[in-house]
Parts: C-alpha cells; structure tokens; sequence
C-alpha cells in the first residue's frame, strides 16, 4: 500500500493534498474515506483501491490515517497579499478560475487547496512543467502557410486536430490542412521563479492553499 500511495509522501503532499489536517474534500467522516479509497475520486489523480485491497486493508488504512492527524502544514505568507498577486501582478486569472471569477483556459482552482499539498502548489509555480493536469496539454499547429497556433488541446485523432488559443478561441483542423503537429512537452502555464519574489512567492502559495478551506472572494 505505502508504495501505492507515495506520492502522498506520507500525508504531506506532493501531488496529494495534505492528508494530515483531518479534512478532505470528499468528506470527513470514516465512511467517506473507505468510499475514496475503494472507489476513487473520477477526474483527479486517485483511483479506485478496491478491487487490489480488501475492505480489512482499507479499514486499516482510514485508521492510519486517523492517527496521522497532525498539525497542517504552516503557511508561511499571507493570504490578503497572495490574493492580490494572483489577480494582479501574476495575472493568474486569466486561465484560471476561481468561483466566478477568471477564466477556464486553465484548470480550476477553487476547491486547490483541498485538493493539492503545498509542495505541490509551489512546484507548479516554480517549474509547472512538471506537474501538467491530465487534460490541459498543450498542442502546436503549423498551417502550410507559415501561420502557426499553439493551445490547449481539445480533441486530436488521425483525421482532425481541435485546440483552444490563449483568447479563448477554438480552431479546428483537418489534419491533412496541417504542414506539422506538435503535442507540447512543456506547461502552457509559464514558470513564476523570475516574476515573483521569495516573500510574494510565499503570500500566492499561502492563498491557494485556503482556497476551498476558507471563504474566499
């Protein structure tokens, strides 16, 4: 199980949330856990258990848990001042959403801080190429006139290619229009180390961790 599960690093995060604070988005009673575990969470990156543990081992595993509960992670920055770089100097909103407001080119990030650890929210501002959301690839198109396009992907097969531009626009391809087709390797997202400061760095990731843990704007 621990090799299964250790991206979590051990409750603290990663790509995980932080499974030490007793709170979880899925739920919070010993029932809901058992129901994560067994079943998995459809669109995020934990699968369902149940068919490779037996509900014995998936009990022991909500009562490991229950005794990890811990202090959260301290969040060092501040959250008033984070708010005000997403939406400002970063310009985060511009992909991404959270409520109502911004925009769904990027991944929404609302309920972010229950979903992610801390580790895992500075890693994709420092180096988002490496933490890439199924679903949010970007992709590369070249027209035999020079003209190139570079998106978001939205559906790709052997005959059409469909992507989403940074104005939001959809562009759709028949792929015998294309002189070349690149899926990126690399975040459509850029990275944030040469825009933000040590200290603003630490006031974004102290407002995305509570986004989905307090009552945000």
């Amino acid at each position: 199980v621990e090799s299964s599960c250790r991206k979590c690093r051990r409750g603290r995060g990663g790509r995980a949330p932080d499974l030490s604070s007793g709170s979880y988005a899925s739920g919070d009673r010993d029932s809901d856990l058992f129901a994560t575990i067994t079943k998995g969470i459809p669109g995020t990156d934990m699968g369902p258990y149940g068919e490779r543990l037996i509900p014995e081992d998936v009990w022991r595993i909500v009562t490991f848990l229950r005794a990890a509960k811990g202090s959260p992670a301290t969040v060092a920055g501040g959250r008033a001042k984070g708010e005000a770089l997403f939406w400002g100097k970063g310009g985060c909103g511009n992909c991404h959403a959270v409520g109502a407001r911004g925009s769904m080119m990027g991944p929404g990030l609302s309920n972010v801080g229950r979903l992610r650890g801390m580790e895992y929210l500075r890693g994709s501002l420092l180096v988002p190429s490496a933490y890439i959301v199924n679903g949010y690839s970007g992709l590369t198109v070249t027209l035999k006139d020079g003209t190139r396009i570079r998106g978001l992907e939205k559906s790709l097969d052997d005959f059409s290619a469909v992507l989403q531009d940074f104005s939001g626009k959809v562009h759709s391809f028949d792929r015998s229009e294309l002189a070349l087709l690149q899926r990126d390797t690399e975040s459509l997202m850029p990275a944030y180390g040469a825009v933000f400061s040590a200290e603003e760095m630490k006031d974004l990731v102290a407002y995305l961790a509570s986004l989905g843990k307090t009552e945000g704007k």
